[in-house]
């Protein structure tokens, strides 16, 4: 049930603390491939990978998401050389490469919806090419699942799968994750135009919905545990592989929390559990190694 997020980092030898994380990392290529085969051998299948790219590569055009030696291509063929039967997802979205940490591409304030869903798409295929077996669009333009499958047929890779951030909202739970991708410093204004806001559900009922209808083959809601009724909503109503992001600020105060033993570790598996009860088909989760953890003597 268990996605592993992963942050990629260029450089030799680099298991560098994600200080907003506890206890997580990014890794070079030549430990990302060992890591790749520990998580293996722990019977976690399954990848999502992120990378922090250099400063001096981010600009506000997307040309280093669309480089096909790029950092997230030559992290892709270095897990799958080293476990070719991992699922490997990757993240579709600019703000890892933005000047601005956006997810798209901006102009005088605004976020340009189709120039970036052609971008976006672009990058969809490189990733593919690059031996991806699932591209997972968190940027939250309209139009873009069906752009990216589009791209994906014209170019035959029929097989390479869609999971879509439908339901993502503009959530105040990402803050680590933004420095984990060096996106914190660099983020003007905010992500309101394109994320849900907070209170609606009927926006992502129908972001789901659009996003189907455009060919995604699973979707998600993010954050988690503060939106589990969105995602029983969303299972009930469509019945589609469903999953849930547990993401780095429920992550981070838990991991806290439980350091301080203000709370004790079973709390893992209970967040855990929660999306299962709330419909989730799958977890993606900074907790997957503590669950091993844990439970280690009973499996």
């Amino acid at each position: 049930d268990f996605i592993v997020p992963l942050f990629v980092i260029e450089g030799n030898k680099l298991k560098e603390a994600i200080p907003s994380m506890p206890g997580y990392f990014r890794f070079s290529l030549d430990l990302l491939a060992a890591k790749a085969v520990s998580l293996w051998k722990q019977e976690l299948k399954a990848i999502l990978l992120f990378v922090k790219v250099p400063d001096n590569l981010k600009d506000n055009k997307g040309t280093e998401a669309l480089n096909h030696n790029g950092l997230m291509q030559r992290a892709i063929k270095t897990i799958k050389d080293a476990v070719p039967d991992m699922i490997v997802i990757t993240d579709i979205a600019l703000d890892p490469y933005s000047s601005f940490g956006h997810d798209g591409i901006v102009e005088e304030g605004k976020i340009l919806n189709d120039h970036s869903v052609k971008i976006l798409s672009e990058m969809a295929l490189s990733h593919a090419q690059a031996g991806a077996d699932i591209v997972a669009p968190s940027d939250m333009m309209d139009g873009r699942v069906l752009a990216i499958r589009n791209q994906l047929e014209e170019a035959n890779f029929h097989d390479t799968m869609i999971m879509s951030y439908s339901a993502k909202y503009a959530s105040a739970f990402y803050g680590p994750f933004r420095d984990a991708v060096g996106a914190q410093g660099l983020l003007k204004g905010d992500k309101k135009t394109y994320q849900i806001d907070p209170p609606n559900m009927e926006e992502a009922i129908r972001e789901v919905e659009e996003d189907i209808n455009e060919g995604a083959d699973m979707v998600m809601v993010k954050p988690g545990m503060p939106y589990l009724d969105v995602i029983r909503e969303v299972k009930n109503k469509f019945k589609v592989p469903t999953f849930a992001y547990q993401v780095s600020g429920e992550y981070s105060m838990l991991k806290l929390a439980i350091s301080k033993s203000y709370i004790p570790p079973e709390v893992i598996d209970e967040s855990l559990l929660c999306f299962k009860r709330a419909g989730a088909d799958g977890i993606l989760t900074y907790f997957a190694k503590d669950w091993l953890l844990r439970h280690k003597n009973s499996r």
